[in-house]
């Protein structure tokens, strides 16, 4: 296996082609990490910190797999039922919830889109798969409500403080620790942060090793050690295919909003010469997870630029990574 001469040159190429100031690539074979590598800085600044074990990188999008895994106990614990309509949870709904159910909320099959003046009907639920917050945001205020409690306090006490992670968290202050996000080489830095820190909003930081540490947990499925630390079937709802059937062939397949390989399909983010059960998730300023259980292999790229670079092609990018991570096991 050779990650280092294939994917630290191609991570520090992409750094540099979309104008990130900072980069980190993490690799864990069999549970032991076999790559890690930092490079850039925490901004443009000129007293910016180099990029380093410790630093922890805004993860966006890529926070939905943690919301997720919350979603999924809400189903393990039966709060939640997939084909249940949403509406059977809700004291007031909205018209465009008609027709919904929590799959669909979980697969970005919902068909709601969301404009200036509000929710909108976009297509008929399970028809079509549109990628947008409405099902994240919907479900993680659900699953607060039913839980009686925050996200960010759940995954606390369940899992970050069992497993004695200090380099992830919800963030409202800044610190020396946490990565600032470039919109632009010319304009100043965002901190990313954000008032609530009860886990909906996109102000989760974490260290490249405990987002590796993270999809570990998945590829064994909940157990660290000789600890289950979360139920087995948990992980198994967030990351195996929960689309409803009969999806157009090109469109992705998800799981908990986890992207799900079962064949190659021109609109996923996960290339084509990875194997069948492998998942992955991203964020929009480039941090990405991808689990291959075939090879027990888990890679963490992370950047600090938003928007993943290649404009419209941005999927070929993608599929470039996890492509050649799969080629680098074999």
């Amino acid at each position: 296996m050779n990650f280092e001469t294939s994917l630290i040159p191609w991570v520090k190429d992409i750094a540099r082609k979309n104008d990130s100031s900072g980069h980190a690539l993490y690799i864990m074979k069999d549970g032991k990490t076999v790559l890690e590598h930092y490079g850039g800085y925490h901004s443009f600044e000129p007293a910016a910190q180099e990029v380093k074990a410790t630093s922890r990188f805004n993860i966006a999008s890529a926070r939905k797999s943690y919301i997720a895994l919350v979603i999924a106990y809400a189903l393990y614990d039966r709060l939640l039922e997939l084909d249940r309509p949403l509406e059977d949870y809700m004291e007031e709904s909205n018209p465009v919830f008609s027709g919904v159910s929590i799959r669909h909320l979980l697969t970005h099959t919902h068909g709601i889109g969301e404009g200036g003046e509000g929710l909108y009907t976009e297509f008929t639920p399970g028809e079509n798969w549109s990628y947008n917050n409405v099902g994240v945001d919907t479900l993680a205020h659900l699953v607060m409500e039913m839980y009686g409690g925050t996200i960010s306090s759940f995954l606390q006490e369940r899992i970050f403080d069992q497993l004695n992670w200090k380099e992830t968290g919800w963030e409202n202050e800044d610190s020396p620790q946490l990565v600032k996000i470039i919109s632009s080489r010319d304009e100043k830095a965002l901190n990313g942060l954000h008032a609530d820190c009860d886990g909906s909003r996109k102000n989760l930081f974490v260290s490249a090793r405990e987002f590796a540490w993270w999809g570990q947990l998945h590829l064994d499925k909940g157990k660290v050690g000789n600890r289950q630390i979360i139920p087995e079937e948990v992980v198994n709802l967030a990351t195996t295919i929960q689309t409803p059937s009969g999806l157009p062939y090109d469109l992705p397949r998800n799981g908990a909003f986890w992207y799900v390989q079962d064949i190659p399909r021109m609109k996923s983010e996960i290339g084509d010469a990875v194997p069948v059960g492998s998942y992955q998730i991203l964020g929009v300023t480039g941090p990405t997870i991808l689990v291959i259980p075939k090879y027990q292999i888990v890679a963490v790229k992370m950047y600090n630029k938003r928007y993943n670079y290649g404009g419209a092609n941005y999927l070929h990018y993608l599929k470039e990574y996890s492509n050649r991570v799969a080629d680098a096991c074999t």
